[in-house]
Formats: structure tokens, C-alpha cells, sequence
């Protein structure tokens, strides 16, 4: 709650002693309260005051905002440090004694019975009397201590009207003409830097002006601060400032100029020179609303930091009183080298004017300022997210991103729905239960699997009629001589297919030969790719082996089975006139370097990501199996391998061919499936595709992935300007991280993965960016906004 407190003080400290009349009522009505009482004829008081003044006067360099004296090396500026700082001790604690008489108790006990501490109070001095104008007023005990949202103003016992202001056009910014004039031994252009960074400001700078120069502005413009800096003092009851270096200039002599401008709108007067109650005196005169000056001579850095602190408290939002307190008590700081420097600034008030608040001054209501900060919000949260989404894509593009976003990549994989067995495959097995069933029939091998073990099986199968039989066992040995229809078959068989290693000088591989016996149109290469991670997630369908290599085959053992099978589809392989693989009507798009997550990886070769295919959970029940045993019994049905691709390959753990996946086991770590469930997982993902239109895995051009993030980026920041609870932040926020997901989700079940962490990532950055902008705002605000609902 707002309060005005005026004290009606008339009298003489000398004789009679001071009348006072109390009247106390809520900011902007009548007063509520009306009490009269006496303060003792004290002239001892005047004296204290008289001796103080002295002391102070005597530490600075007369009638100037000047600097300290120099130190004098005998001892003698410190005495008179001491001595002004015990005038200070006795002036004080007398005033607080006379203003604790018995004659004065009655307006002090309707002062604490009408007001409460957390209120804010303006307190007038309504006097004619310089000498109580004089008195430092707001070490009253009351004003100091007991109510620290109360400040102190002056002002004289005239008839006052309320002022009539032109209409003007709102401006949304505060019109200040500041006049720096004589600046002999101080710095004034500190004070021109403090008003030229204020917000929402444009300020006119007159510098050391001619007279005419001033009254010209003041006639010709409406201002809403006028504010000085420079040299001044007080001649009896007339103020005078020093323009330039030549000229000097009483109230008086501005008078009509200054009529005219506050006629115009003109609210505040701030005069950051030297004893400037005379200056005061006059403006009140003037019906100007309000003024700020300084008591005695100032020096120069004391006046320096008290206008630093005023500007940026009202300017956040404050009152012009609370921060005028805030900011004189913030000098306190400085009185080891400057005494009694937060005695300096003092308000003299026209009491019929309620002090402005600085959105006030900018010509708007407390709406429109709700809606500039709404506004500036809007617009921090739209330039956060465009450089946080230009970092985050930057960070990206580094790598450093890489690893977060393959967990997401394997998160997505492992929670989609299951799909049936791929039936246009068939898998035989070689476990350990199937080596020793070789060497228990005298079956010599050379590795996993005999040639007549190999002869047996491809002579069961061919009754069956596979469309294609793909051999993911490594031979770089000849067919021994006791099995020509093993080697007849490998030689002639359209269908057969084998496998060899492309060498691979950066790894230490040097690749392995393939079988002498099959021609190079009917080999494909095992190689694959594997993240750093050890995790396989991309296919690796073709690339050119250099010529010294033992294996040269170009095409990939899945894509030369699937090219067999699919060209009995009458879908043959080409390439689309910008190097992509098209097999029918789809086109395998590469994975190149910097798309998606990988950003510093190696992309050689023709590689695409590889869609997994699961059923019960596991990527390991792509297809039908059977063991290579079971095959030999002749406990094969002639359905399970009619018209299909059959994989041979070898599950046996001592073979140490397992690669890890994006799947889970039951103990929480990737699960590895063999070589040869691999080939058949590649193999089923091109048909699939082909056959049935299910989607393969692709990643999105760099703008739109960048157009992506950015979209996030701005829901973050938007969230934090709509939502102003941190309870519906925090649920709203909760929500679009889900949502995220979830259309991540979706979007990589139709074969889209789109940015998940980066997208996080600047949500929830650019949300957190504006809050704390938001916060440092309605920080500013947040006094203007109760001062206004009061209003």
C-alpha cells in the first residue's frame, strides 16, 4: 500500500518552536488522518547543523562538484575527517531527540498506529523555513530504521493546482534534455554515458550552451526530465549554475521557458551539481512536479554513482522515492573516503503531483507495458532460438552430438512393433551341435563347414528348387578332388552365391580370397560398417575394393542375392541419373558425410542404414531357421525352401563372427546376432522394400533437419512467454518433450529419422535462455506493476 505522510511544520527553533500538523492518507485522495502537535523551540539544533556544515564545507573545495582535496601529509585532513565525522554522530542523535520530545509523542504515535513497516511511504516536509529544510531529515529514526520503504521530500507551504498537461501523443520513450555545462575540475561526460545507455530514453545533450541555446529547447520541445550537470551553487535564497566556461544562470532567468515546459509535460527536474536547495526553492515555484538536487557541494564521484544507481533502479521500475532511497543509501559505500555522502541527494516535491514511474514517463499504461515486455520476450525467445539452433547445428556438425543421438537412434529401433518372419528366406545353421555331427560322420573340415558336408547339403537342396543360395562361410580354398560335383555345382550354379573379404589397409586386413571355384559375377563381399560403438547400424550394399585386394567383388553378398531374386520379379538394379541405386520404383538413398548423426564418420562406399526387422523382440527371428543337421536328415519340409533365398552361415561362438546391435538382452547390454542372421537382415530389408513398400531408413537434407531444431527451439521459447506459472512451464514443458518424441517416434516408423536430441537439446536450452531473460524483466517490472494497480 502507497501512503503520503505530510508534516505541516511553522515556527522558529529559536523562541516559539515549530507547529506541526500531521495529515496521513493513501497516495492520490485526501488525507485520512489529521493530528497537530509541537516540536520545542531547540536552537542548539541550529547550531549542531551550523558546526556540521562547517566541518563538511571544510573537507571540500567551496560551491563546486569537486573532487576530494588533496591528502595533506602533516596529518591534518585526517583530523578534519574525524572531526566532521563526530559533528556528524552529535547532529544526528540531537535530531533524533528533539523529534522524540513529549510535546512531539502524540504525531509520532499516530504515525506508528496508521502506518505498517511493509508500507511505502512518501513523506512531506511542508515548510517555509531553510533551516528546516536544511536538517538532515531522513536520519529521522522513524524514516531510517523502522520504515524502510519510506523516503523523504521537501517542499514549500504554496497554493498549489493540479497541473494540466498539453496531450501529447504517447511516445513510448522518455524525452530528456540534459544540459552539461561548466565542467572545470569534474567529469561530466560520465554522467552523459549513464543517460545515453538509459532504456526507452532519447536524450538532447546541450553542451556548455549559450542561454539562448537552453531557452530555445525548453520552449521549442516537450521534455519529460530535465537534468544538469556541472557547477552550481546557492546565494542566499537563489540557485545559480555555471553553463559554460563564462556564463551562469539564476531559475529566475529561465522562468518563462520553464513554465512553458512543464505546461508541456515536463515531471522531473535532477540537478547533479553542488548545494542545490536554492535551485529547489525556485523550481517549486514553477509548479515543477518534481525535483532532485543535492544538499551541499558533492564530489565528483559521489554525484557520478548516485545518478548510475537512481537511473537503473526507477528505470527498472521502482518509484522515483524507493529509488532515490535505494540509491542515496547505496553511497554509505563511499563514506569512508567522502563523509556523509548519502546525506547528498534530497526530493523536493510539488505536493499536489504524484510522482511518475519511469513506463509512466514512456507514456504507457501498465498494459501496454505488459504487453512491450510480452513483446521483447517474443522477440528474445525468436533471436534464442535461431542462435541456439545455429550452436546446436554447429556442436552437431562437430561430432559432439554423435553418440547421444545413436542411443536415440537404438531407443527408436528397440520400441517399435514387431513383424512377421521375412517367409522369402530360409537360414541354415552351423552350431557347434552340427560340427561334431560333421566329425562324428568322418567329415573333414577345413573350418565350419566340409566340402562333403557342403556337397550333402547343396544336393538336399536342390531337389527343393531355392531361387538362390547364399554361402556366408569363408573358402579361399580350392573343392578337394574327391568332390567334383561339389565343385560342378559351385562353377555352373546361377543361383549360388559366395562370399569373400574386400582387405582393408587402415585396419591391419588384409581380406580374405574368395572360393576358386565361383566366378567373380557370382560373389559378393561380407564387409560391413560399424559404428565406433561397435554397433552396427548401416548397410553396406556396394564399393569399388582396389584392384590389389583379394576380394573385388562390388556388390555386397545381401545385395547380390537380393538382385538374383528380384530380377525373377523382373526388377533389375540401375542407377538413377544422380548415382542412387534404384531397384523398381525405389531408390536407395546414400548416407553421405554430415546427414543426420553421422557427422564425422566415414560414409566410403554405397551405404544406407539398416532398418532392422524383429519379431518376438529379437532381431533374431527374421526368418525361418533350420540347422545344417536337420537339412542332412532329410527333416526339411520342400515348402520351407521352394522359391526362396536360403542362407548358409556359421553361429558357432568359437567363430567369434557376431556383431552387435540396437537391440537389448535380458542383461541389458547390445545383443549380437551372427554374421549370418546379419546378411539375412540386410537382405530382407532391400526386398521389403522393393516388394512390399516398407519404408527404408533415410535422413533429411541439412535445412530441413536445421528448419527442424529451429522449430523446437522456438516452441521452448515460446512456452516460457506464454506460460508465466513455473508449475504450467514445467507441465508444458514435460508435454512438448513427449510430443517431440512421440512425433520422432512416428516419423522413424515411416522411415524418417529426424533430429531428436538436437531437438531437445535447444528446447530446452532456448526455454531456459528466455526464463532467465524473462525473469531479469519482470524483475524490473514487477514494481511498476504494483505501483500502478494502486495508482
Amino acid at each position: 500500500m502507497r501512503k503520503l505522510v505530510v508534516l505541516k511544520l511553522d515556527g522558529d527553533f529559536a523562541q516559539q518552536g515549530v507547529r506541526v500538523t500531521l495529515e496521513i492518507g493513501e497516495e492520490g485522495a485526501r488525507p485520512s488522518t489529521a493530528i497537530t502537535g509541537l516540536l520545542p523551540p531547540a536552537p542548539e539544533l541550529v547550531t549542531y547543523y551550523d558546526r556540521w556544515q562547517s566541518n563538511y564545507r571544510s573537507l571540500m573545495v567551496s560551491a563546486s562538484r569537486i573532487k576530494l582535496e588533496k591528502v595533506v601529509y602533516n596529518g591534518s585532513i585526517d583530523k578534519r575527517f574525524e572531526t566532521c565525522s563526530d559533528s556528524t554522530l552529535v547532529l544526528r542523535d540531537r535530531l533524533n531527540i528533539w523529534l522524540n520530545s513529549e510535546s512531539f509523542r502524540p504525531i509520532r504515535e499516530q504515525w506508528l498506529k496508521q502506518l505498517v513497516p511493509s508500507d511505502e511511504v512518501r513523506v512531506l516536509i511542508h515548510t517555509r523555513s531553510k533551516q528546516l529544510w536544511q536538517l538532515p531529515w531522513h536520519l529521522w529514526d522513524l524514516v531510517e530504521e523502522n520504515y524502510p520503504l519510506a523516503e523523504v521530500a521537501l517542499s514549500l507551504p504554496r497554493r498549489y493546482e493540479p497541473l494540466k498537461y498539453k496531450t501529447l501523443t504517447r511516445r513510448g520513450f522518455v524525452k530528456i534534455l540534459a544540459i552539461l555545462g561548466n565542467s572545470d575540475s569534474i567529469d561530466v561526460q560520465k554522467d552523459r554515458q549513464l543517460l545515453e545507455n538509459l532504456p526507452n530514453a532519447a536524450t538532447t545533450f546541450l553542451v556548455e550552451p549559450k542561454r539562448q541555446d537552453i531557452n530555445d529547447q525548453l520552449w521549442n520541445k516537450p521534455w519529460d526530465i530535465l537534468f544538469f550537470a556541472g557547477h552550481s551553487l546557492t546565494e542566499g535564497e537563489t540557485g545559480r549554475i555555471y553553463i559554460n566556461k563564462t556564463d551562469s544562470l539564476t531559475i529566475s532567468e529561465l522562468k518563462y521557458a520553464l513554465r512553458n515546459a512543464v505546461a508541456g509535460g515536463l515531471q522531473l527536474a535532477i540537478f547533479n551539481s553542488c548545494d542545490g536547495l536554492g535551485l529547489a526553492r525556485e523550481l517549486l515555484d514553477l509548479h515543477i512536479p518534481q525535483i532532485i538536487v543535492m544538499r551541499e557541494p558533492v564530489p565528483d564521484l559521489v554525484a557520478q554513482k548516485f545518478l548510475q544507481h537512481f537511473l537503473k533502479i526507477f528505470a527498472e521500475g521502482k518509484s522515483l522515492y524507493l529509488a532515490v532511497r535505494e540509491a542515496r543509501e547505496r553511497l554509505q559505500g563511499l563514506e569512508d573516503k567522502f563523509p556523509c555522502a548519502s546525506w547528498c541527494p534530497v526530493i523536493c516535491q510539488n505536493p499536489t503531483e504524484v510522482p511518475p514511474t519511469w513506463q509512466e514517463l514512456c507514456g504507457r499504461t501498465e498494459c501496454e507495458c505488459q504487453i512491450s515486455l510480452s513483446r521483447r520476450i517474443l522477440r528474445t525467445a525468436l533471436l534464442a532460438s535461431v542462435a541456439i539452433t545455429s550452436l546446436v547445428m554447429g556442436v552437431r556438425q562437430l561430432g559432439m552430438l554423435h553418440a547421444s543421438e545413436l542411443q536415440a537412434f537404438d531407443q527408436l529401433m528397440r520400441l517399435r512393433p514387431d513383424e512377421p518372419q521375412d517367409s522369402r528366406l530360409l537360414i541354415v545353421t552351423v552350431d557347434e551341435q552340427d560340427i561334431q555331427y560333421q566329425d562324428q560322420k568322418g567329415m573333414e573340415r577345413r573350418g565350419s563347414l566340409s566340402d562333403s558336408a557342403l556337397a550333402l547339403l547343396l544336393q538336399k537342396l536342390k531337389p527343393y528348387q531355392p531361387r538362390a543360395i547364399g554361402l556366408n562361410i569363408y573358402r579361399d580354398f580350392p573343392v578337394k578332388p574327391n568332390q567334383p560335383d561339389l565343385a560342378t555345382h559351385m562353377r555352373r550354379n546361377d543361383g549360388f552365391i559366395a562370399v569373400c573379404k574386400v582387405s582393408d589397409h587402415t585396419k591391419n586386413n588384409p581380406g580374405i580370397l574368395p572360393p576358386p571355384e565361383v566366378p567373380q559375377a557370382r560373389l559378393g563381399f561380407s564387409d560391413v560398417v560399424t559404428d565406433p560403438d561397435g554397433v552396427l547400424r548401416r548397410h553396406l550394399l556396394a564399393m569399388n575394393p582396389a584392384p590389389t585386394s583379394p576380394c573385388t567383388a562390388p556388390y555386397a553378398l545381401s545385395a547380390q542375392l537380393a538382385f538374383h531374386y528380384l530380377e525373377a520379379e523382373g526388377i533389375s538394379a540401375k542407377y538413377t541419373p544422380q548415382g542412387e541405386l534404384q531397384l523398381g520404383n525405389v531408390v536407395f538413398k546414400r548416407l553421405r558425410s554430415h546427414r543426420g548423426g553421422y557427422q564425422q564418420v566415414d560414409t566410403n562406399g554405397y551405404q544406407i542404414l539398416l532398418n532392422y526387422r524383429s519379431y518376438l523382440h529379437s532381431p533374431l527371428k527374421i526368418a525361418p531357421t533350420v540347422t545344417l543337421t536337420q537339412v542332412l536328415k532329410g527333416k526339411v519340409k520342400p515348402e520351407a525352401v521352394l522359391d526362396r533365398i536360403v542362407l548358409i552361415g556359421v553361429t558357432a561362438r568359437r567363430f567369434n563372427n557376431y556383431m552387435s546391435t540396437p537391440y537389448r538382452d535380458s542383461q541389458g547390454f547390445n545383443q549380437e546376432i551372427p554374421g549370418v542372421i546379419v546378411q539375412a537382415q540386410m537382405v530382407s530389408q532391400i526386398l521389403s522394400s522393393v516388394l512390399d513398400k516398407r519404408p527404408l531408413l533415410s535422413v533429411w537434407p541439412f535445412w530441413g533437419e536445421a528448419f527442424w531444431v529451429w522449430g523446437w527451439s522456438m516452441v521452448g521459447g515460446i512456452l516460457v512467454w506464454r506460460c508465466r506459472s513455473q508449475l504450467h512451464l514445467g507441465m508444458a514443458g514435460g508435454g512438448a518433450l513427449l510430443v517431440l518424441y512421440v512425433l520422432c517416434f512416428g516419423l522413424f516408423t515411416h522411415g524418417s529419422w529426424v533430429p531428436l536430441v538436437p531437438s531437445a537439446l535447444a528446447l530446452v536450452t532456448t526455454g531456459g535462455s528466455v526464463l532467465v531473460y524473462t525473469r531479469s524483466q519482470s524483475q524490473r517490472q514487477q514494481h511498476t506493476t504494483v505501483i500502478l494497480s494502486h495508482d
